[in-house]
């Protein structure tokens, strides 16, 4: 069985972080292996959440894990709360890296065009050379107009966009996908460029008009999930954007609505499924 690693916070109550990243890799097919950076008792749109910084313990952890030879098919990084806990992932890539493990970042920061409360340009800086040493990165438009210096813009072309991964390019990763991407009134989806081919390859779906927290992690978790089980680039960032768009659609259903994060509890049989066809198709191909 495949296994990867994700580093990230562990949300309690607010399906976000590693609250999602565990059931959803986990009901892919692969081994979820987690290192948590810290204990929050909710997601941070709740008020007066506790926080149990974790930040001490994980290089003891992967130094554990290091003699008892453990390896991981892929490592994953979701949201990181500090500059410290970048560098800590550097690390942990340089520990566990072989020529096949898979890279995967999803450089959690900003949003709307505006840095999270607890960040920087500094920070932005050094997330941005994290991106560096991944193979696939995952930013929306707000987080690589941070990394990259380009200006945030709401309304753009598709040369904006292709501008943008070229700058994104420029910091060291193999793949960097866009997400969050609209080129026509109704539809979102991701727009990606392989450095290594110079090929670009863009999915595009119908836009649901709902914003739910946590969606993001969703489609990395998926994302990184499907590669890992070995769907090709394209098919894994369309089951990716599709689950997350279904998803939401689902939670729109729900009388409550809970604003804190999306029913992707009910829509995980949907996931299996779509990703045992696209795993059979792929062997028929």
């Amino acid at each position: 069985m495949k296994r990867i690693l994700t580093i990230q916070d562990i949300s309690c109550l607010g399906k976000c972080s590693v609250t999602v990243a565990l059931p959803v890799i986990s009901a892919m097919g692969v081994e979820t292996v987690i290192l948590p950076t810290a204990v929050l008792s909710t997601h941070t749109m709740f008020k007066n959440f506790t926080v149990k910084d974790l930040t001490d313990q994980l290089l003891p952890i992967v130094n554990h894990w290091k003699s008892e030879n453990v390896q991981f098919d892929a490592i994953y990084t979701g949201y990181l709360g500090s500059a410290e806990e970048i560098e800590i992932a550097k690390t942990i890539f340089d520990m566990f890296k072989t020529d096949d493990t898979l890279i995967f970042i999803d450089p959690v920061m900003a949003d709307n065009g505006k840095l999270y409360p607890a960040f920087d340009m500094e920070y932005a800086r050094l997330n941005a050379g994290l991106c560096g040493k991944a193979d696939i990165i995952v930013p929306n438009i707000t987080e690589a107009a941070f990394m990259t210096g380009m200006e945030y813009k709401t309304e753009y072309e598709e040369s904006y966009i292709k501008e943008m991964l070229d700058k994104l390019a420029a910091l060291g990763s193999k793949v960097v996908v866009l997400t969050g991407v609209s080129l026509s009134e109704g539809k979102t989806g991701v727009y990606g460029l392989n450095t290594e081919t110079g090929e670009h390859f863009i999915y595009q779906n119908d836009r649901v008009d709902a914003s739910y927290h946590g969606t993001g992690d969703i489609f990395a978790s998926v994302a990184v999930g499907a590669l890992t089980r070995g769907l090709s680039m394209d098919k894994a960032f369309a089951l990716a954007a599709d689950y997350t768009a279904d998803t939401i659609r689902a939670t729109l259903k729900n009388p409550a609505e809970p604003w804190y994060g999306v029913d992707f509890e009910t829509t995980i049989p949907q996931l299996v499924t779509r990703l045992s066809i696209d795993l059979a198709n792929a062997i028929d191909e």
